[in-house]
């Protein structure tokens, strides 16, 4: 019952030492990823080419089979990949681009409030 608490905590992956250090290497960039929008961006990349191609396969199987199961399987792939593409499009345009325009006008505020900050400090240097 004496056991050191804290080594508890610690996950069984970081007892090699090599994935300790390949974390001391990568640490900043795995930081980046999650801190980021990089997964998100990702995923809708991987969604719109998944749908895509689901979209355009079940189109072609569509015009190919001509109906029972087969035709039933065509139908779905073809709407899953419609219900993929466009939910991407979607998404970009409610989330990103706003996101993106949110960014860049606190980016100059930001500007303008340092400008603002250094006007006044160097009027009280000189007056």
């Amino acid at each position: 019952m004496t056991e050191n608490q804290g080594s508890k905590d610690i996950p069984p992956m970081f007892n090699d030492e090599r994935t300790v250090e390949w974390m001391d290497e990568h640490l900043t960039e795995l930081k980046q990823t999650v801190s980021g929008q990089r997964l998100v961006y990702t995923s809708l990349i991987v969604s719109f080419v998944v749908g895509l191609v689901a979209h355009a396969g079940g189109y072609a199987l569509l015009l190919s089979t001509p109906g029972g199961f087969l035709g039933l399987l065509a139908d779905l792939l073809h709407a899953l990949g419609w219900s993929l593409w466009t939910g991407v499009v979607v998404v970009v345009f409610i989330e990103i681009f706003p996101e993106v325009k949110r960014r860049q006008i606190q980016q100059v505020v930001d500007a303008y409030e340092s400008l603002k900050r250094e006007r006044s400090k160097a009027r009280e240097k000189s007056g």
